[in-house]
């Protein structure tokens, strides 16, 4: 599976699961689980500014010893990025941070910035200065694609009705439990890819019995259910993992859901999320 793609609106090639990296701050720690991903065999890594760990993800990428077109590479300009000229050095910034010569995929992290991820106001303008930025660095080739982060309809049809390129993914908190369907379908129709992230609801879905239950029932883990389910909709997971085993251990997606128990994964109830990841703005809606 970790040799499967998916294809851009522009033709770009991505690997179907991508290896994640939130939460790894320390430059060195984020080096070695980097190239320990990529020794597993993953091919797709992401990053992002507000991380604080692209020097490392980069280094990693550098020793990794597999050739860098064989990588693909996703960073995050800034939530609080909200002006052309801020825009344009942050991808700059990136660049060197990451010491690539390209990025593969640079998205904005939020429509909104993080102290206003919960209120009403939704930077219509300001996403389209940080998305022309986007556009430029797309056109000059320092990265190879484009896309967004965290967007709602709303936020997507701003671009696609104001941008001059439209576009190529969204990344948003998809998982078993919390499923954005309408979303989806809004982004799928209009040819962007939707990325999962905290596809294991940043570990909350650990604890649920009911899909520990459907789990068994395939005799595998809850962490291969969970990519599985998000694959067979069409999305781009990107699980953590802190160690090789759980890494080679959520790629091991060979298995078919059935279209009953799908619908079953899709209506569940609501993830309920621990009150220590409720400090996070994403697990707050």
């Amino acid at each position: 599976m970790l040799e499967e793609t998916y294809t851009l609106s522009n033709g770009i090639k991505i690997p179907k699961i991508g290896f994640g990296t939130w939460l790894i701050k320390n430059n060195d720690e984020a080096t070695k689980a980097v190239k320990q991903a990529i020794q597993v065999g993953y091919r797709h890594i992401d990053t992002a500014e507000a991380y604080g760990n692209e020097v490392g993800v980069g280094k990693g990428i550098r020793q990794s010893g597999v050739d860098r077109q064989q990588i693909f590479v996703t960073t995050k300009l800034r939530a609080e990025f909200k002006t052309y000229d801020v825009a344009v050095n942050a991808i700059n910034e990136s660049l060197e941070k990451l010491n690539l010569d390209y990025i593969d995929l640079m998205i904005i992290h939020s429509p909104k910035p993080w102290a206003e991820f919960t209120k009403d106001e939704h930077y219509f303008e300001g996403n389209l200065e940080a998305w022309r930025a986007l556009e430029k660095a797309y056109e000059e080739g320092k990265v190879k694609a484009i896309g967004v982060s965290n967007f709602e309809q709303v936020d997507l049809q701003n671009l696609l009705e104001h941008a001059k390129i439209k576009p190529m993914v969204d990344q948003i908190l998809s998982h078993i439990g919390n499923t954005p369907l309408e979303l989806i379908e809004f982004a799928q129709d209009n040819h962007i890819l939707v990325e999962a992230y905290s596809p294991f609801g940043h570990g909350d879905m650990f604890q649920n019995q009911a899909i520990k239950a459907i789990a068994d029932k395939y005799q595998v883990s809850i962490a291969q259910l969970a990519v599985r389910y998000l694959l067979q909709l069409n999305l781009l997971p990107l699980p953590k993992a802190s160690s090789i085993e759980h890494m080679e251990d959520n790629a091991k997606t060979e298995f078919v859901i059935t279209d009953e128990d799908m619908l079953l994964l899709k209506k569940l109830d609501k993830l309920v999320y621990s009150d220590d990841n409720q400090i996070f703005p994403v697990y707050q809606k």
